[in-house]
C-alpha cells in the first residue's frame, strides 16, 4: 500500500493520495461523485442537557459549516479523494459561505453545481449534549431544476442515498458508464421496509445500512444474518453496529469481516455515518482487504465524534497519523489491537499535528481559519 505525500493545497491539510499506486492515464477525472442538498449547519455544543421548554439555554461552544451532502464531500476530500459535487447553492450569504468553504477550503470540484438567484439556503441548527444531538432545520422548496445531471461526470465511484419508492435516473446512468455506486439509506417513514422499494439497489456495488435498518429490510433479528441476506440484493453488504463496530459480507467471494469499534468519548455524532462511508469508499477504491476497509472506516468515524459538527469533524491524514502514533505510545497496549491497524504505517504522513485529538479553530460566518 503506497501513498503520495505532499503539502496539501487547502487549509493546510496533510495530503495523502491513497490511490497513487493505481492511477493511470485514461482514468476518470474524479474519484467520487456526489449530489444532494447542502445545508448551512450551525452547531451548539457544551450544553448540559436538552433545551427545556420555556427556558433559555447557553452553549459553551458554537460553530458553523456546510452540512447535508457537504459532510460526505468534505470527508472524502480530506482523505485524499478527488471529489466532485453537484448541488444548488443560494445566492445569499449562507450559500456564498458554503460555496467558498467547499471549493476553496476543501478543494471540492463544484463545476456541476449552480448558484440559484433568490433561493434561500437550507439551514440546520444542531444541539449536541450527552453524546446525542437534536436538530432543527428550515428550508424552502428546492429550485425547479435539480442540480444532478442526467449524465453525471465520469468517476470511479459515487455515493447515493436511497429513498424507498423512488428511482434517481443518475444512478443507473453512472453505473452504466462504470461508476461504482455505494449506497446508504434513511429511516423508512412508510414503515413497509420492503427491499423491492429500493429499486436503485440493483445498480449498487455496496449497501451500508445500520443494524436496525438492515434487520428491518431483511426480516431478521441478527445484524450478521441481515448482512448475509442483503447480498441477495447487492454484492457487498456492510452493516454498522454502533458501539459494537461493523460487519461486512462480500457475496461475490463469500468473505466476511467484523471489526470492533474504537472506544472514544463522543462529543457529537453529527456526520459520523458519512465519515464511515467515506473511509470505506477510500479503502475500497484503494483495493485494501475487507477487514482493513472496515477498520479504517470505523477509525475515521471514531475520530470524527470527538469534534463537533458534520464537515467540521471529518478527520484528515494528519489526525489519522497523530492517532496512530499516539496509540503506539500507550503502555500495556494490546498487541492485537495494534496489529489490526498496522496497515496505516505505510500510509500516514511522517509530519502531523502535535496533539490528538486536535481542537480545530471553529469557523463562523465572517471569520476565516488561518492559512
Amino acid at each position: 500500500m503506497t501513498a503520495s505525500i505532499g503539502e496539501g493545497p487547502h487549509r493546510n491539510h496533510a495530503h495523502v493520495d491513497p490511490l497513487a499506486a493505481l492511477r493511470a492515464p485514461g482514468d476518470p477525472p474524479w474519484d467520487v461523485y456526489l449530489t444532494g442538498t447542502v445545508f448551512l449547519d450551525i452547531i451548539f455544543t457544551g450544553l448540559d442537557s436538552a433545551p427545556v421548554r420555556g427556558t433559555e439555554s447557553w452553549a459553551r461552544g458554537m460553530g458553523s459549516s456546510p452540512g447535508g451532502v457537504a459532510n460526505m464531500a468534505t470527508a472524502l476530500a480530506r482523505l485524499g479523494l478527488r471529489t466532485c459535487l453537484a448541488a444548488a447553492f443560494g445566492d445569499d450569504h449562507y450559500g456564498e459561505y458554503c460555496w467558498d468553504e467547499l471549493k476553496e477550503g476543501e478543494g471540492i470540484d463544484l463545476s456541476p453545481s449552480r448558484k440559484v438567484s433568490g433561493w434561500h439556503s437550507p439551514v440546520t441548527v444542531s444541539m449536541a449534549y450527552e453524546g446525542e444531538r437534536t436538530m432543527v432545520s428550515h428550508g424552502h422548496e428546492p429550485p425547479p431544476e435539480e442540480p444532478a445531471p442526467d449524465c453525471p461526470p465520469r468517476a470511479r465511484a459515487a455515493v447515493a442515498s436511497l429513498t424507498p419508492g423512488r428511482r434517481e435516473p443518475w444512478i443507473a446512468e453512472a453505473a452504466k458508464q462504470g461508476t461504482r455506486i455505494f449506497a446508504d439509506v434513511g429511516w423508512d417513514e412508510t414503515g413497509a421496509w420492503d427491499p423491492a422499494a429500493l429499486a436503485d439497489l440493483e445498480h449498487c456495488e455496496a449497501f451500508l445500512p445500520n443494524a436496525e435498518e438492515a434487520m428491518r429490510y431483511t426480516r431478521t433479528d441478527c445484524p450478521r444474518a441481515a448482512a448475509h441476506a442483503l447480498t441477495e440484493y447487492v454484492p457487498l453488504a456492510v452493516v454498522t453496529l454502533g458501539a459494537e463496530g461493523a460487519y461486512a459480507v462480500d457475496g461475490r467471494t463469500g468473505e466476511s469481516a467484523r471489526v470492533p469499534a474504537i472506544a472514544v468519548e463522543a462529543l457529537d455524532p453529527t456526520g459520523a455515518g458519512d465519515v464511515f462511508v467515506a473511509g470505506f469508499v477510500a479503502g475500497t477504491l484503494a483495493e485494501w482487504p475487507l477487514a482493513d476497509r472496515l477498520a479504517f472506516a470505523g477509525l475515521t468515524a471514531a475520530l470524527s465524534v470527538q469534534e463537533f459538527g458534520g464537515s467540521l469533524s471529518a478527520p484528515d491524514w494528519s489526525e489519522i497519523g497523530a492517532w496512530w502514533r499516539k496509540v503506539q505510545s500507550y503502555e500495556n497496549q494490546d498487541p492485537a489491537a495494534l496489529t489490526r491497524y498496522a496497515f496505516l504505517e505505510g500510509l500516514v504522513p511522517e509530519e502531523s499535528i502535535e496533539a490528538w485529538p486536535r481542537r480545530r479553530a471553529v469557523p463562523t460566518i465572517g471569520f476565516r481559519r488561518p492559512g
